[in-house]
């Protein structure tokens, strides 16, 4: 048990990264995109600067 503990960082895996379905940019799941604002289609926060 004490030799689990010590191995428990071990196995932690890299972040599921998945495309934003409007501007393409890589985000993580279940996130608005930072580039573009948009969520599921829908625009959820307006972005200064956003290249649309």
């Amino acid at each position: 048990m004490r030799r689990d503990k010590r191995r428990a960082h071990d196995f932690i895996t890299a972040p599921q990264l998945t495309t934003c379905s409007h501007c393409g940019a890589p985000i993580l799941s279940h996130r608005i995109c930072p580039e573009c604002g948009y969520y599921r289609g829908k625009q959820a926060i307006e972005v200064s600067g956003a290249a649309q």
